[in-house]
């Protein structure tokens, strides 16, 4: 079994209206999801061995945040196809990974993510900015990925996982 944990890239930043949609930063509350994110899903013991991401800007922010917030030690590849990406594209990227990963993580956009969550699972989950969906794929290798082939283990969304009270 492996494990896929599709994020949507975190809050962007439209101040300047005549940048490229590409170059868009990460605004104040995306700095603030993304590491929040990172400490979170590392501290659940959702540590991927792969990062794969969007070359956007926010994208990769977004990405390195994850990562060093949550202490982890994997690679990041940023892969052009996952920008504005249909779920089927999506598909072909994460089958291609090497069958050494247990556990990966894709960084994108909407609804690219939206559709991939939905195309492996059956299910219509919200994903906001900075969200995460953690799917048990019931495959023996990545190559082997297709529709109904996972099943939610859980979505965390930043701005629910950050108003919860802490435990006892």
């Amino acid at each position: 079994m492996k494990t896929l944990i599709v994020m949507r890239h975190a809050k962007s930043s439209w101040d300047d209206a005549s940048m490229a949609d590409i170059d868009r930063p990460l605004n104040e509350r995306g700095r603030a999801a993304a590491p929040f994110m990172g400490r979170l899903i590392a501290g659940n013991g959702i540590v991927p061995n792969i990062v794969v991401s969007s070359p956007a800007r926010r994208a990769r922010e977004t990405a390195e945040l994850v990562k060093n917030a949550g202490g982890i030690g994997a690679e990041i590849r940023f892969d052009e196809r996952i920008y504005e990406a249909d779920p089927q594209t999506l598909v072909r990227v994460v089958s291609e990974l090497g069958e050494e990963y247990s556990a990966a993580m894709i960084v994108g956009h909407n609804p690219g993510m939206e559709g991939l969550v939905r195309f492996l699972t059956g299910s219509s989950e919200e994903m906001p900015t900075a969200a995460v969906a953690v799917i048990n794929i019931e495959t023996i290798g990545w190559a082997a990925l297709g529709a109904g082939t996972g099943k939610i283990e859980r979505v965390y969304r930043p701005k629910a996982e950050m108003n919860r009270e802490p435990g006892p």
